[in-house]
């Protein structure tokens, strides 16, 4: 069956540029190879809802119509990949506002909270582009198609990785209500803050579910208790272990 709007796939990806650099990838050995590898990236493919915007417009694009299983590759022009560079982000300031000196082209540096790359210098003068690296840039995607997800429970694991970075969080679907637990540190994770309406938003529209629930998970750390001084001792069995599992 042909891919459509609307379908949970798992895709893995390599993106490169013009020159054939890589900048980005699902591949974990790809990726340390090129040394691009982020050790809180979540590698092994991205599940994504065709149509969603989850990927860049001229890949989400490209989807359509594939089966699974297939592997191809698409050129995306700027406008359909990372957007063209803007020219009003391109400034040239003081290099007093640099707080490296040993100014040069290429160079990656900060100004009032916005990184940029130098790409001019002229005497104490220095030009900086703030545009993202990847704007204005043709991209090449090799991609495969893994598979469609069909369950709830796929669908919303796969959806909640995407946007945490977490696999296989605790989900249970019951009548149209999906419960999502959701482990403490989640809670003052500021980008998980910011998808959070937005990943029960797609659930509404993509999986059909009528109520989300998220559900903070709070679980006791085991207790060791010291032994009273007083009981007296006793020996392990030898087929029993004494020490937990790690």
């Amino acid at each position: 069956m042909a891919i459509q709007k609307g379908d949970f796939i798992k895709l893995n990806y390599t993106g490169k540029f013009e020159d054939g650099r890589i900048f980005d990838t699902t591949d974990e050995e790809l990726a340390k190879k090129e040394e691009i590898f982020s050790p809180h990236g979540l590698y092994g493919g991205d599940v994504v809802i065709v149509g969603a915007g989850h990927t860049i417009e001229g890949l989400d694009e490209d989807l359509e119509g594939k089966e699974v299983g297939y592997s191809g590759s698409v050129v995306i022009s700027p406008e359909k990949a990372f957007g063209p560079s803007n020219p009003k982000l391109v400034e040239t300031i003081s290099i007093t506002k640099l707080k490296d000196r040993n100014v040069h082209p290429g160079l990656a540096v900060e100004v009032d909270g916005r990184r940029g790359i130098v790409s001019r210098v002229i005497g104490r003068r220095v030009t900086v582009d703030f545009n993202s690296p990847l704007a204005g840039k043709t991209v090449t995607y090799e991609y495969t198609i893994e598979n469609v997800l069909e369950t709830d429970v796929e669908k919303t694991q796969g959806l909640l990785a995407l946007y945490t970075g977490i696999r296989d969080l605790e989900i249970e679907i019951v009548d149209g209500v999906a419960k999502i637990y959701t482990p403490t540190g989640l809670t003052f994770n500021q980008r998980w803050l910011m998808a959070k309406n937005r990943v029960a938003s797609e659930l509404f529209k993509y999986a059909g579910f009528k109520e989300v629930q998220f559900i903070e998970k709070v679980t006791a750390e085991p207790e060791v208790k010291a032994e009273a001084e007083s009981e007296p001792e006793v020996e392990p069995k030898a087929e029993e272990s004494s020490e937990p599992e790690v």
